[in-house]
């Protein structure tokens, strides 16, 4: 009762504006309080993770992803995206899928997506004579599509949270990722189309201009991903890497940014970093508590007592991972609620990775889920629009996604045929 009691208390004050690491350190504290537990332990947790090797990828991918979009990066990407696609029905909707997914993979923050490519991507869509409404729908719910993609730092997190190889989660993501894109893209030309949206005309010496201008930045993909899964790198040194090559090549070769906005785009880069590190520990001191008490034990046995069926309760889960992804924020629903789950999705036969793949594929649609979701807001401001508006025009996107996340959850395939 004390926990439940806790519970109701701590949420109302986050539905009153609390930030969410108050509401969890100060549920954490009542809790090791009415428990008599030092609370010391809270400061031990956080010590802990903070010393934890792989968490240095953090800060180092974060300030990559900032100094990245305060660069030419991503007009760059959609010039070269825009000569490859565009003579396709419905390119430049595609053009904007993939633009996001690649920012929020290489950022960690879906945000920060909306804001930096939504000015350049809604007049782009709006004077291709795309809907309003769709272009509002698709650059909305495409905030969040990079999740799936390494080096995005909730695969980190989780990774590290539920105690499964980064790089094993990094390559079974990618197809569950792509999956997404493709079903958007399949919608996506099939509205261009109804629409009678023009196309652009495929121009070779366009492609080679793009290609030409964005030749630095393409391969950073390939230099991370090729550098773990070659061995040459451990996560944390791949993170190095990518902050000194975007250095190098933002500062040096394009010119984009100036040595003297380095220190500032540190410090905007950090402020996110100081924020998931101290819900995690915060959040971490939380979860103890609860494993002490036996609370995911508990929830197993009612699982077990209520749902037999494997199938039912992937759905039972799916459902409440959406509304966890609605209400929460990301960074704090991983290290909150997966060391809840993962018992339970164990006693179900889900494999950790592929759980890890459902969980953070949640999020993704949960981020754009009416009516609570995150990047409806950021979207309401960052477009001036009304949010009612933004939520009708992001419910068909939602269904589609909904659509891949049952393929997901339903098809272990997707996630581990790499792995395996």
């Amino acid at each position: 009762m004390t926990l439940i009691f806790a519970t109701l208390i701590f949420i109302a004050l986050l539905l009153f504006g609390a930030p969410i690491f108050v509401v969890i350190s100060g549920l954490a504290l009542y809790l090791f309080f009415s428990s008599q537990i030092d609370p010391a332990a809270m400061i031990i947790e956080m010590h802990r993770m903070a010393t934890t090797p792989v968490l240095v990828a953090i800060p180092l991918f974060t300030f990559a992803g900032y100094l990245l979009s305060e660069s030419g990066a991503p007009k760059r990407l959609i010039r070269f995206s825009d000569a490859l696609l565009g003579w396709l029905p419905g390119g430049l909707a595609i053009i904007a899928l993939i633009t996001c997914a690649a920012f929020t993979a290489l950022t960690g923050a879906t945000g920060l997506t909306i804001i930096a490519l939504g000015g350049l991507l809604l007049p782009a869509m709006q004077s291709g004579n795309y809907p309003e409404k769709f272009s509002l729908g698709l650059l909305t719910t495409s905030g969040t599509l990079g999740l799936l993609f390494p080096p995005s730092l909730p695969l980190i997190i989780y990774a590290i949270v539920a105690k499964v190889r980064i790089d094993h989660l990094f390559i079974a993501g990618i197809l569950p990722g792509l999956l997404l894109i493709i079903v958007l893209s399949l919608f996506s030309v099939k509205k261009a189309v109804r629409t009678r949206v023009p196309r652009t005309e495929f121009k070779a010496v366009s492609i080679k201009k793009a290609l030409r201008d964005a030749v630095w930045e393409l391969p950073l993909p390939f230099i991370v991903l090729g550098g773990i899964y070659t061995g040459y790198f451990a996560v944390s040194e791949a993170a190095a890497t990518t902050a000194v090559y975007v250095i190098i090549i933002e500062v040096l070769v394009y010119r984009d940014v100036p040595w003297r906005a380095i220190p500032g785009i540190m410090y905007k880069s950090m402020v996110l970093v100081g924020t998931i590190v101290i819900i995690l520990g915060a959040a971490m001191g939380l979860t103890n508590y609860l494993i002490d008490e036996q609370i995911p034990m508990q929830l197993l046995d009612y699982f077990k007592a209520h749902i037999a069926n494997r199938y039912v309760f992937l759905l039972v889960l799916n459902l409440f991972l959406l509304a966890v992804g609605c209400t929460m924020g990301i960074f704090s629903a991983l290290v909150v609620v997966v060391p809840l789950l993962t018992p339970i999705a164990t006693a179900y036969g889900l494999h950790p990775i592929h759980l890890g793949i459902i969980f953070l594929t949640n999020l993704e649609i949960g981020a754009s889920l009416p009516p609570l979701g995150i990047n409806l807001f950021i979207a309401s401001i960052r477009f001036e629009r009304p949010v009612l508006r933004l939520y009708a025009a992001s419910l068909p996107f939602i269904a589609i996604l909904l659509l891949g996340l049952a393929l997901i959850t339903y098809f272990p395939w997707f996630s581990l045929v790499f792995i395996n």
